[in-house]
């Protein structure tokens, strides 16, 4: 006897899974490039450490601006995958760049068309996925997708390192193979990917978004899970301080790369079964849950365990990755109106942005003046707080699910 088929509204949508793909592909190509670059830049350019800083800073910065407003272009336009399709071609174009660089000024120039690209293209793609996913498996869309994004972060460096033993570590070369998953990821977008139809009546509708009367439409319950992914990430500064701890705890410099593979596999592992997790269980009991492994994480972090301790920690971190990212991005979908979603995820990236910026520069200074141990004890302390906050809001967060496919 056959089993039924799977209800439409259960079924996962082709175009999530080649945006899986596109953002596989891209991560693929980014991270063959990152993980080489401060080396590149130190040893084959001869930048100084603080000029790797600032090129790096100010790409980061230019990211966090354009997503607010590449969000609130496609809910202006009411279209997602031209948008998107730019972000990533820019992304694209890059890639050769970092490879013909003889200069700072040059590499400068490919990060910044590299952020540029990426904030071009976040908002819009979350977008993309909440219109095409249906309400019921919106959570287990968005972890997939960002199950696949975290494949192509574990893949780049292993396969950068591969080709940097094989090629007697020639950057460039590298740098040159990694434009051909970039490109791909294009291509695969273009051909693969199809908008959810809007009708003549939404598109005679379409809002001014940066509006007073339209940002009040996103609601209390919208800000809520905002403020509350700020305090997530004031919880989680960058995870070059993963990198730091490990070399401080005895991993051999040649295999200090291989911790960040290790925190990609348990994202990649956790992301997509959490994702679907969440869309059977309370989204406030899942973010506390996700808090007490970041807690966990950091006491394991910060105490003096040698490299077990930095494994231990550095999987844990990866598994509160998996179960929180795609949650909170499930929950915007949840609060924000259709017609408000590009916005909403722009201002959500552009304040937990923010929030890692000031988190990062507080461990920085922690770290230095008081220890490593101190740096992960305040993101035990911030991971608290934002229990707390998840606590005060569960009404809020109620709300959100019950407004579920608005």
């Amino acid at each position: 006897m056959q089993n039924p088929p799977r209800p439409l509204s259960h079924r996962m949508p082709a175009s999530v899974w080649v945006l899986g793909g596109v953002s596989l592909l891209m991560d693929m190509a980014s991270e063959m490039v990152h993980s080489l670059l401060p080396l590149f830049m130190v040893g084959a350019l001869g930048a100084s450490v603080v000029t790797v800083g600032w090129i790096e800073g100010l790409a980061e910065s230019t990211a966090l601006i354009v997503k607010v407003f590449s969000g609130v272009w496609s809910d202006r336009i009411g279209r997602r995958k031209g948008i998107t399709l730019a972000g990533y071609a820019l992304a694209a174009v890059s890639k050769p760049l970092f490879a013909i660089a003889q200069s700072s000024g040059v590499v400068l120039g490919a990060r910044l068309l590299d952020r540029v690209g990426k904030g071009i293209r976040g908002a819009p793609r979350d977008a993309l996925i909440a219109d095409i996913a249906p309400a019921a498996i919106r959570g287990a869309a968005f972890g997939l997708r960002q199950s696949l994004d975290t494949v192509g972060a574990l893949l780049g460096p292993l396969i950068a390192a591969g080709l940097m033993l094989a090629w007697h570590n020639d950057f460039r070369a590298v740098f040159w193979v990694a434009v051909i998953p970039g490109t791909l990821s294009v291509l695969l977008l273009f051909g693969g990917v199809r908008e959810a139809p809007t009708s003549r009546a939404q598109n005679a509708a379409r809002v001014q978004p940066i509006r007073r009367e339209s940002l009040r439409r996103l609601g209390t319950s919208y800000w809520w899970v905002v403020g509350i992914g700020a305090a997530f990430t004031l919880a989680r500064f960058s995870e070059a301080f993963l990198v730091l701890r490990a070399q401080q705890q005895g991993v051999p410099m040649a295999l200090v790369p291989l911790v960040m593979v290790v925190m990609s596999a348990f994202y990649a592992a956790s992301a997509y079964p959490f994702g679907k997790l969440s869309d059977r269980i309370s989204h406030a009991g899942l973010l506390s849950l996700g808090l007490l492994v970041m807690i966990a994480a950091d006491l394991v972090l910060g105490l003096k365990g040698g490299v077990p301790a930095v494994i231990v920690g550095v999987a844990l971190w990866g598994v509160h990755m998996g179960m929180t990212q795609g949650l909170l991005a499930t929950m915007v979908a949840d609060t924000a109106p259709a017609d408000l979603r590009g916005t909403a995820y722009g201002f959500f990236n552009l304040l937990s942005g923010v929030a890692m910026l000031v988190a990062s520069v507080l461990a920085g200074l922690l770290w230095e003046h008081a220890g490593a141990g101190w740096t992960f004890g305040a993101g035990a302390v911030f991971c608290v707080i934002a229990l707390a906050g998840v606590a005060l809001g569960r009404g809020r967060l109620g709300e959100a699910r019950s407004g579920r496919g608005r």
